[in-house]
């Protein structure tokens, strides 16, 4: 799901709660009807602006329409899976959440032995949920790895250089990250560095 989805999907559901017509909210936010409903259809690349027009007319912050809020669910099947390359085999996204921070899950495969690989430090306050799948895994802090096995369960602190290996063959392991939110006016989160393969 991109920004523009999770904008598009809180301006309907806010204007539909307010029953309002794509008309009369174009009108409220003196916008084109034409171009609010690109921007309902996640086809728009609306201005914060533009934004704001729309967070006004519907009588709510502009953070309201840029923030999970009432989700629907969301399933990501095994056989539409998406896999990519990463610096220690492959990785599958699961899921992001936008918020005050965010909460991105995925599924990560290892293959990288012998030489743990050093991914350095994300932001601060940053911390890793690692459940192992299948395999063994040397994981954690940099001078503070632990061993753990399927089964097992590991958080540590993403916000310092930290390392892991997979000990006698691939890998599997379900990891949650979970960041806080980044300051405003700060330089972009590099999304790069947001994943295990970074």
């Amino acid at each position: 799901m991109t920004m523009n989805d999770l904008v598009s999907r809180n301006i309907r559901r806010f204007r539909s709660e307010r029953e309002l017509s794509l008309g009369e909210l174009a009108q409220r936010a003196a916008l084109s009807k034409q171009t609010l409903s690109k921007i309902e259809q996640g086809v728009g690349n609306p201005t914060v602006g533009t934004l704001e027009s729309i967070a006004n007319a519907l009588g709510v912050s502009i953070r309201r329409l840029l923030t999970e809020w009432g989700t629907r669910g969301y399933v990501s099947r095994a056989s539409e899976a998406a896999w990519k390359p990463s610096a220690v085999g492959e990785e599958r996204s699961l899921d992001r959440i936008y918020g005050s921070g965010y909460v991105q899950t995925q599924i990560i495969v290892v293959d990288v032995e012998n030489e743990a690989r050093t991914i350095p430090a994300h932001s601060s306050g940053t911390l890793h949920q690692l459940y192992v799948i299948e395999g063994k895994l040397q994981v954690g802090p940099q001078n503070e790895e632990v061993c753990i096995s399927a089964g097992d369960f590991l958080r540590f602190p993403g916000d310092v250089d930290h390392s892991y290996r997979s000990l006698g063959g691939r890998a599997t392991a379900h990891v949650t990250t979970t960041a806080p939110q980044v300051p405003q006016f700060s330089p972009a989160l590099d999304e790069s560095r947001d994943r295990w393969g970074a």
